[in-house]
């Protein structure tokens, strides 16, 4: 016990000094006499494995600059005294603030290129991160034949945080952390967990003892150890990443992180057509080959409206509810004059958010020909698409606009999501924009318009206005029981030979099912918890991108409130309440999308310049750059008389877009002392 004791001062002794040293304050024995410069940028010596592609891949979702080595390229610069460091103005310089390594000693022990970095490290006291690597006693840990370790396939695995990670880089955990094991056939990860030797503190340990993550504080130097195979997809990763990199940059870096969690209800007001089981399509709609009558359409009722709003008082989760007026009306005109559902919504206006859907739901890109499945542009007597109108487009987003400020609704006039994200190119029978559609969204004050993910993931202009992705939750439109929903998902994922469709066969982007759902099970057992985990995955992976589903799964069998539940159930067992699950709307998310591609422009064309001397960080950008930067709790920004305190608080940060001050040419923060 007392043995366990002094090893936990001496390495806490020796991550103090180094931590000093890092912070420009000096410590006993520091080879530079002034106080350093450390540059905000990382060190990435990439080796092609997935676990430094991995980080990198964090490095650039944060926003945190880079310098790649690729070590199978033979021009590659050398690693040596002058690639890290040099004198500015006098002044001392870090080029790099951290490091990266596929594993403790990429360039071999003793060879000149792992000797520089190693001396460099203990100069500045520049941490370094071994991406992947085995247990053994060179990373701190004993062999994992001794003392209880263990290597194999971590699949499934329930791992614990320490106490030591919970106080330190991974702060924002809360509770045991489970490996993800998505299919039983396929071994997913792998790795070691051995017992620590001295000056070594586990953040991560296995079920039977043993750290998979963690310090080793040594010689003057940190490293960072990762004892378990990963990539930048798995949830085990994007649950640590945030840890990771907060530990490589001591909580001082460019760009920020959280979580984000949206859900867009599309066709609100409106009735949504069903799903014939026996026919497997969609009667009335236009891709229905052979037509025939349409059955009963889904449409939410007052109760299903009472519950919505339960739900999010219970949750404490807002839906944003996108909606169609005009339809509303043209419903309550056909059943007798009156609409409780609406009279429900209404009364409980200021529960949601509300998102312009247009009034009647109209497909405004190209005038459609439905005289063939599928569908094809009309084309002028010229021969020239048939466009709609940029009068009629307008038309049916300011129809609903007034509607809306009519009755009170709290809907934001720049945000718009059209039918079908209708007017944007729709492959492959309209290959650009409806060309009248800029004029229509400028006419209309509109900014922010909602687009399909899974066409066009990356955020762009239309005219004026920008786009923003939304992920399509496998939930579908035109159901409204866990029974139909079933048999749809087994229509489009099963085999001809299974009775299915065939279009997962041979397809690139899906896989076809073993065998058929179980239509009384299959929804619950099967689907909720893939579509939980996919959107899950979203949420905690710094992606800010709302998710949409239709009015019709809050309405019958209110199928998507288990998915919800399972996300937000699944996101409060892992996370702490210092990491709460943002929930933004339309026009956030587009303004978050803008400024990172607008930061990333910058930051690849060399106009950021960021570094720390002592607890002064300054960072320059091209004016009117937003900024991104996280610091501890206690960090101030300087202003031209005086101080404010930075940022908002996340995961036990500090962090925001920012600008310098007036009169300023460059943004300065003062951290707190160590």
């Amino acid at each position: 016990m007392a043995q366990s004791a002094h090893r936990r001062r001496n390495a806490a002794a020796v991550v103090a000094a180094t931590g000093l040293l890092a912070l420009g304050l000096g410590a006993p024995g520091a080879a530079a006499a002034t106080t350093p410069r450390i540059d905000l940028k990382v060190l990435v010596v990439d080796n092609g494995g997935g676990q430094v592609g991995a980080i990198a891949a964090e490095l650039k979702n944060t926003g945190i600059p880079y310098t790649t080595v690729d070590l199978s390229d033979t021009g590659r610069p050398t690693i040596d005294a002058a690639f890290l460091s040099d004198t500015v103005n006098g002044t001392p310089r870090a080029k790099y603030q951290a490091v990266v390594l596929p594993n403790e000693a990429p360039f071999g022990p003793g060879s000149a290129e792992q000797t520089a970095l190693e001396a460099y490290e203990k100069t500045y006291g520049i941490p370094q991160v071994d991406a992947y690597t085995w247990a053994h006693p060179e990373v701190g840990l004993d062999y994992t034949d001794q003392n209880g370790g263990w290597s194999g396939v971590l699949d499934g695995v329930r791992t614990q945080v320490t106490t030591a990670g919970r106080s330190g880089p991974f702060g924002y955990l809360d509770g045991p952390l489970t490996f993800e094991d998505n299919d039983p056939a396929v071994q997913e990860s792998y790795g070691y967990a051995a017992h620590p030797r001295e000056g070594f503190t586990s953040y991560l340990d296995a079920p039977g003892g043993g750290s998979m993550l963690g310090e080793y504080a040594h010689d003057g130097r940190r490293e960072l150890v990762v004892t378990f195979a990963y990539n930048q997809y798995q949830q085990q990763f994007k649950v640590l990443a945030r840890g990771i990199v907060e530990w490589l940059t001591q909580g001082v870096h460019l760009g920020q992180s959280r979580n984000y969690f949206s859900v867009h209800v599309d066709d609100v007001f409106a009735p949504d057509a069903r799903w014939d089981t026996g026919r497997n399509c969609t009667p009335g709609d236009i891709d229905c080959v052979g037509g025939g009558e349409e059955t009963a359409p889904i449409r939410m009722t007052a109760d299903d409206a009472a519950y919505a709003a339960q739900w999010q008082q219970s949750s404490g989760f807002t839906l944003d509810m996108v909606f169609n007026a005009g339809s509303g009306e043209e419903w309550k005109t056909e059943n007798g004059g009156t609409d409780p559902l609406a009279a429900k919504l209404l009364a409980d206006k200021a529960k949601y958010r509300w998102v312009n859907h247009t009034y009647t739901h109209k497909f405004l890109g190209c005038v459609q020909d439905t005289t063939t499945v599928p569908w094809t542009c009309a084309k002028n007597a010229n021969g020239s698409v048939q466009y709609m109108s940029r009068s009629d487009i307008s038309a049916e987003i300011r129809n609903n606009y007034n509607w809306a400020v009519g009755k009170g609704l709290p809907v934001d006039r720049t945000e718009l999501v059209t039918g079908e994200h209708s007017g944007l190119k729709t492959l492959p029978q309209q290959p650009a924009d409806n060309p009248n559609l800029a004029g229509a969204l400028a006419d209309n004050g509109i900014k922010w318009t909602g687009s399909d993910n899974s066409r066009e993931p990356a955020q762009r202009a239309v005219g004026n206005a920008l786009t923003v992705p939304r992920y399509p939750m496998n939930v579908y439109y035109n159901v409204g029981t866990a029974a139909e929903m079933a048999d749809e998902y087994n229509w489009i994922y099963t085999s001809k030979a299974d009775g299915g469709s065939g279009i997962c066969e041979n397809n690139a982007t899906s896989t076809c099912l073993p065998a058929p759902l179980d239509t009384a099970t299959g929804y619950a057992s099967y689907i909720v918890p893939q579509e939980a985990r996919i959107a899950l995955g979203h949420a905690i992976g710094n992606d800010p991108r709302p998710h949409y589903v239709h009015q019709s799964n809050l309405a019958e069998g209110r199928i998507l409130y288990p998915v919800l539940d399972k996300v937000l159930d699944g996101y409060k067992a892992i996370y702490a309440d210092n990491s709460p699950l943002e929930n933004p709307r339309q026009s956030a998310v587009g303004t978050e999308l803008q400024r990172r591609a607008a930061w990333q422009t910058a930051v690849a064309n060399g106009r950021v310049t960021a570094y720390r001397i002592g607890t002064t960080v300054t960072v320059t950008a091209p004016s009117g750059t937003q900024i991104p930067v996280t610091a501890p709790e206690g960090t101030k920004k300087q202003l031209l008389i005086g101080t404010n305190a930075f940022g908002t608080p996340y995961g036990g940060k500090r962090s925001a877009w920012t600008t310098p001050e007036l009169l300023q040419s460059a943004l300065k923060l003062t951290l707190p002392s160590a």
